[in-house]
């Protein structure tokens, strides 16, 4: 059978084998699945929705969700990716992110569910059944914001279609991504309707409280994307927006100020729900190099194994040894392949609430860890490892951090040399290959409310009220900072930042403004929200040549690092395979100067506009046309050729 729109078709007898086996709570479908029988009961809804999660949650090797922010400002991993190299990142032939496979599963299953619903044919609780439709429309949703992140505009299919050439050609129509992310909001409301409120499965399944929370970070991207990409081919309406070609939005119309509001109130209302709903989980503030650390709930809520215990955590992924595990905790001991970046460090405040650039801030230096970590931001102390910090929080067990592992192999080692400490559980037992891990892994927690509100208030008023200072106070107090913001936004210099979150557009943005975005980087660290923050904001611009750095390794953090004869074990260029940046490039370790020779990155990384949104597939084209690609309902996304390896166009 043809398939012109590339769904990855789900037959209805094989679901088993569709749906990955990476399932969230590991429940197994049933194996054939007819519609005559199935979806006739809550047990059978259940089992559908939960094998369609597909949150990004830790599995296998490696270390799981704490590196997704791998390839940002913030981490670094041993391989750069073509995102940071105009003419090598190309339009692919085939695949890609165009594709329908997940929200055609999920429109059969609300066909199926929501007709049993009326016709009263489904046995069970009520109050589940609907929760469980309720999941189909969070899930539908979560994957439209997927795609309208990836590529912008897209259609908008809410049933199943069949599998004839002209339907599925008049199905691949482009929509405006304001009239997607609208969808998608319509969608969460749907589910904030019928979803159960609270702990739903000892947290482990989507809530109502969760559906907020991504109402809010939709409307928030949606909201901020179009106020800094206005006047740009990104936003629908603005100049070389591609879909201005496209016959079938010839009469399209937008009142982008009327849309940007809309997004962003929507963005204030269900955050301040969830907010307001949700205490923040206690930091103890106590010490960060010793045992105490893994006793400090603030800590110990990224790497518990029950995660439900904690007021903030709104979904978690359970494992056990039995069936599901990973190995988080014998990659973040060692450094897992990844590392923070001095950008990011430099970016936490001292605890005085002082940049470390100002008159007064008792900034110490970065010649040492220890100096890097005194007085900072607790959020900065607690969850970046420093030599001598204990590893165990069983004091039978002296396992601590000797120095930073830059030189261990490359799955295992630290790639800037400052190590990952978010995420840690203090067990050794984890720590060896036999013994997987069991921590959980968080998907949704309620502090991003907080960070969405602040945000969204001040992008649509350009003040603060009352609301979002409560919530800054409540986590700059946890941080250990001075609940005061006027301390920090005051001895701000934005000649003195190194942040690329203090552009929008290539212009700098305002202090009050800029240390909201400080606050979310700082308090998401190695949660994978960073790329998708600096794209919305349009803080990319100004990307060129940028070197990403790691700790200090030429002042004194080098003699660690020695044979027992007193030779350097570190080897840099012209040395034959070196294993460090030289000191002649920089003080700082460089993890892409290593090695000159057939390295594309050695310049740093560069950015080109077109990166914005991701190039759709040659293939899409073909098929979604009369033989030719240029004849296509399909656009493409803006300065991308249609040519299949081919490069964009923009600066």
């Amino acid at each position: 059978m043809k398939t012109y729109i590339k769904y990855g078709l789900l037959t209805i007898t094989i679901l088993g084998t569709s749906i990955s086996c990476d399932d969230f709570l590991d429940r197994e479908p049933l194996d054939k699945i007819t519609p005559n029988v199935y979806f006739k009961n809550e047990a059978d809804l259940a089992a559908y929705t939960v094998s369609m999660y597909n949150f990004p949650t830790h599995g296998g090797y490696g270390m799981g969700t704490f590196g997704n922010d791998n390839g940002t400002d913030n981490q670094a991993s041993p391989s750069a990716s073509t995102f940071w190299l105009p003419g090598q990142y190309r339009v692919g032939t085939t695949g890609g992110a165009w594709d329908f496979g997940r929200i055609r599963n999920v429109n059969y299953f609300l066909t199926q569910a929501e007709a049993n619903l009326a016709s009263g044919s489904i046995s069970g609780n009520a109050t589940n059944i609907k929760h469980y439709i309720g999941e189909g429309y969070f899930l539908r949703a979560y994957e439209y914001f997927n795609k309208l992140k990836t590529l912008g505009d897209f259609p908008i299919i809410t049933e199943v279609l069949n599998d004839d050439k002209a339907s599925l050609i008049e199905a691949s129509k482009r929509r405006p991504r304001n009239e997607v992310a609208r969808f998608i909001i319509q969608d969460l409301d749907k589910a904030i309707n019928m979803l159960k409120s609270g702990s739903v499965e000892n947290k482990n399944r989507i809530s109502r409280e969760v559906a907020l929370l991504l109402k809010s970070r939709v409307a928030l991207y949606e909201g901020s994307w179009e106020k800094y990409h206005q006047n740009t081919a990104f936003v629908p309406g603005g100049p070389n927006w591609p879909g201005a070609k496209a016959s079938y939005l010839s009469n399209f119309f937008i009142n982008l100020n009327s849309e940007i509001n809309y997004f962003l109130e929507q963005a204030m209302s269900a955050s301040k729900e969830v907010a307001d709903m949700y205490v923040l989980t206690p930091n103890t503030h106590t010490s960060v190099s010793g045992r105490d650390i893994y006793s400090n709930s603030y800590f110990r809520m990224f790497s518990d194994i029950n995660m439900s215990q904690y007021s903030e955590v709104l979904l978690w992924r359970q494992y056990s040894s039995q069936y599901v595990s990973h190995h988080t905790q014998g990659y973040l001991q060692y450094g897992g392949s990844s590392g923070f970046t001095r950008g990011l460090v430099e970016s936490f405040l001292m605890k005085n609430g002082l940049p470390i650039y100002a008159t007064g801030s008792g900034y110490q230096g970065d010649a040492t860890l220890e100096d890097v970590r005194e007085n900072r931001d607790e959020r900065l102390q607690m969850f970046l490892q420093v030599p001598g910090d204990a590893l165990s929080s069983d004091a039978s067990n002296n396992k601590e951090v000797i120095a930073p592992n830059i030189l261990d192999i490359r799955e295992n080692r630290s790639i800037t040399g400052y190590m990952i400490k978010k995420g840690l559980l203090g067990d050794v037992y984890y720590f060896t290959p036999e013994n997987n891990s069991i921590n959980g892994s968080l998907v949704f927690r309620a502090t991003e409310a907080y960070l969405n509100y602040i945000e969204a208030s001040y992008i649509k008023t350009g003040n603060l009220d009352s609301n979002a200072l409560a919530y800054w106070q409540k986590l700059r107090a946890r941080a250990g900072l001075p609940t005061d913001i006027n301390i920090t936004i005051n001895a701000t210099n934005m000649a003195l930042e190194n942040d690329w979150a203090k552009y929008s557009a290539g212009q700098v943005i305002d202090k009050t403004l800029y240390n909201i975005r400080r606050e979310r980087r700082n308090e998401l660290i190695a949660e994978g929200m960073r790329l998708d923050d600096l794209k919305r904001w349009r803080a990319l611009d100004q990307v060129k040549d940028y070197q990403v750095e790691g700790f200090n390794l030429w002042d004194s953090m080098y003699s660690m690092y020695q044979n027992t004869d007193g030779t350097s074990k570190l080897r840099y260029e012209p040395s034959a395979n070196p294993n460090v940046s030289p000191k002649t490039n920089s003080k700082y370790l460089r993890p892409y100067q290593i090695v000159s020779a057939n390295n594309l990155y050695y310049n740093g990384y560069n950015f080109t506009q077109a990166h914005y949104l991701s190039p759709i597939a040659y293939q899409h084209f073909l098929i979604s046309s009369d033989g030719n690609p240029n004849n296509s309902v399909i656009y493409q996304n803006p300065y991308w050729p249609i040519t299949a390896g081919g490069t964009p166009t923009s600066n």
